[in-house]
C-alpha cells in the first residue's frame, strides 16, 4: 500500500488504536510496550501484512527529532530537582564519560570482528552508546518499579541527559568517515561548542520561558501548554542555529521549568505526559515501517554478537569506570549497567549515515535496529527480576507515590486543611504563583463570599478567603501556614 493524502489519517489512526489496545495487555505477557509498537509498525510495513511501503529516512529522521523533543522535554518536566541534586555528578559522569567509554569499547570490538574501518566502527559504537530516554522512562514508570536510595533518579537523569553526548559523537565520527583526511582531534572543538552552548542556552531559555509563562495573561487554560510547546521548539531550534546541542538545551530548560511555580502547571504536566506517550507510539511505529525485516535477517548473527558485547562488556565498562570515584555499592553499579536500554534514539541516529550516503549505511542501520530490539527484549523484560536478584528494589509494601504523583492523581490519602486569610496576611492581593507555595502542597479550592472557586496560578488571594489545601503529610501544613501568614512589611 502506498501512503496518500486520502488514506494516511485512516491508516495512522488505526495503527494508533491497535498500538494502544495492544499496549494495555502487553505487560501481562512480559512484553515491553515500546517493542510492541515497533512490531506493529513492522507488520504494517511492506514486508508485513499491511503492505505499507515507507522508505524515506529523511521523513523518519524529522519525525524522530520532533518526537525526541517531546519525550526529553516531558522527562525533564517530571524530574524532581530535590531527588536529582544528591546524584547530579553521578548522572553527569554516566551521561558523558560513560557514553564515551561505551562508544569507544564497542567501536573497538566492532573494528576487530568486522571489515569496518576504525571510524565506521566508532560511528556504530557512538550511535548505540546512550541509553534511550523513551525506553527507560516508559518501562520504569509503567512497571512502577520502586528502587532504593535515588537509584531510579540516577537512571532517569542519565537516560534523559546522555542523548546529547551520543548525538555529538555520532555527528563527529560521521564527519570523519566522510572526510578521511581529518584527524581525531578536530572533533574536540565541535564537542565543546555543542555541550557548552547547549547547556547555557537551556538554562537561559528556562529563565525566559518561566518569565513569559507567568507574565503573559492568556484567556484560555488550554493555551498554556501550546505556549510551552512553542517555547520548547524555539529552545531547540535556536540553540541548534547557534551551534549548540538542542537536545541538551531542551532537557535543561524542562528540568528548570518543572521545578518552578508556573501558571497552569498541572495542565501543562498532564498535557506533556500524554504528548510524550503519543510521540513514543508515533516514533516506534514510524521506525517499524522504515525497517525491512528481510534485510535484517542476514545481519542477525553479527547483530546478536555486538548486542551481547554491548550489554555484558561495553556498558559495564562505561558505568564502572565513570563511577569509580563515587561511593556506591557494587550491586547498584551492576544494576545501572543492566539498565542500559537501547530503543528508538539509536535508530533515529542511524538515519544520519543513511542520509549522508556512506558505503556501509544500510548495514549500520540494520545492525543498530537489531541491537535496539534485542536490548529492549533482553533487558526491558528483566528489570524487575534483576532488581530483586541484586536487592536494589523496595518491597511492595513500602512503595509509595511521589508527592507530585499523589497530588496530581487526587489521592484520597492526601491530608486536607483549611486556612482563613486575614487582612494582615502576606498572601493578600498576591497571585498564587508568586507565593512560593511548598512543592508538595496545592490549593485545591478557595471559598470566597459563600461560593467555591477552583484557582489557577493567576488567582489573587483576597482577605477573608478560606483556602482548602491538600498536602501529602501533616507537617507540610506548617510550611503552608508560614507562607501565608508572613506579616506585611
Amino acid at each position: 500500500m502506498n501512503l496518500t493524502i486520502e488514506n494516511i489519517l485512516l491508516v495512522g489512526s488505526l495503527l494508533l488504536l491497535v498500538s494502544i489496545f495492544a499496549g494495555k495487555t502487553s505487560y501481562k505477557f512480559g512484553v515491553p510496550t515500546l517493542l510492541l509498537f515497533l512490531g506493529i509498525g513492522m507488520l504494517a510495513g511492506s514486508d508485513g501484512i499491511g503492505g505499507i511501503r515507507f522508505d524515506d529516512p529523511k521523513i523518519a529522521q524529522f519525525i524522530g527529532i520532533v518526537s525526541l523533543n517531546f519525550i526529553l522535554f516531558s522527562g525533564g518536566l517530571d524530574t524532581n530537582w530535590s531527588s536529582v541534586k544528591p546524584i547530579l555528578w553521578e548522572g553527569i559522569a554516566l551521561s558523558t564519560i560513560g557514553v564515551l567509554l561505551t562508544a569507544v569499547s564497542l567501536g573497538t570490538f566492532v573494528w576487530y570482528i568486522t571489515d569496518f574501518t576504525i571510524y565506521e566502527s566508532l560511528l556504530l559504537g557512538s550511535i548505540v552508546s546512550s541509553t534511550d530516554a523513551a525506553a527507560v522512562f516508559s518501562i520504569l514508570r509503567s512497571k512502577s518499579l520502586a528502587l532504593k536510595t535515588n537509584l531510579r533518579s540516577t537512571l532517569e537523569l542519565e537516560s534523559g541527559s546522555n542523548d546529547p553526548m551520543a548525538y555529538v559523537l555520532t555527528i563527529a565520527f560521521l564527519t570523519l568517515v566522510i572526510h578521511q583526511d581529518k584527524g581525531f582531534l578536530t572533533i574536540i572543538p565541535f564537542f565543546l561548542q555543542q555541550m557548552i552552548l547547549g547547556g547555557l542556552a537551556g538554562f537561559a531559555f528556562g529563565l525566559l520561558s518561566k518569565y513569559i509563562i507567568n507574565k503573559i495573561k492568556l484567556d484560555f487554560e488550554g493555551l498554556y501548554p501550546v505556549l510551552v510547546i512553542a517555547m520548547m521548539f524555539v529552545t531547540f531550534s535556536f540553540t541548534d542555529f547557534l551551534g549548540g546541542n538542542g537536545f541538551l538545551a531542551i532537557y535543561i530548560c524542562a528540568v528548570y521549568l518543572g521545578n518552578q511555580d508556573l501558571i497552569q502547571k498541572k495542565t501543562i504536566l498532564k498535557m506533556f505526559d500524554g504528548l510524550a506517550w503519543l510521540m513514543q507510539i508515533v516514533l516506534f511505529l514510524t521506525l517499524g515501517l522504515l525497517v525491512f525485516p528481510s534485510e535484517i535477517i542476514p545481519y542477525m548473527g553479527i547483530g546478536l554478537l555486538i548486542s551481547l558485547f554491548l550489554i555484558v562488556i561495553a556498558r559495564p565498562i562505561g558505568v564502572f569506570i565513570s563511577l569509580m570515584f563515587f561511593k556506591m555499592k557494587l550491586r547498584r553499579r551492576f544494576y545501572i549497567s543492566w539498565v542500559g536500554l537501547r530503543g528508538a534514539v539509536p535508530i533515529v541516529f542511524a538515519t544520519y549515515p543513511l542520509l549522508a550516503g556512506i558505503e556501509k549505511a544500510n548495514m549500520i542501520f540494520n545492525i543498530v535496529f537489531f541491537i535496539s530490539v534485542s536490548s529492549i527484549l533482553i533487558q526491558g523484560t528483566t528489570l524487575s527480576i534483576v532488581a530483586k536478584w541484586l536487592h536494589v528494589g523496595l518491597p511492595e509494601k513500602v512503595k509509595k507515590l511521589s508527592s507530585t504523583d499523589l497530588l496530581l492523581r487526587g489521592s484520597p490519602r492526601a491530608e486536607m486543611e483549611e486556612f482563613t486569610i486575614t487582612a494582615q496576611c502576606y498572601a493578600v492581593n498576591k497571585k498564587i504563583v508568586d507565593l512560593g507555595f511548598p512543592k508538595n502542597a496545592i490549593i485545591a479550592m478557595i471559598k470566597r463570599d459563600g461560593r467555591y472557586i477552583i484557582p489557577s496560578g493567576l488567582t489573587e488571594i483576597a482577605a477573608n478567603d478560606t483556602l482548602i489545601v491538600l498536602a501529602d503529610k501533616p507537617m507540610v501544613f506548617d510550611e503552608v501556614c508560614s507562607t501565608l501568614e508572613k506579616q506585611k512589611i
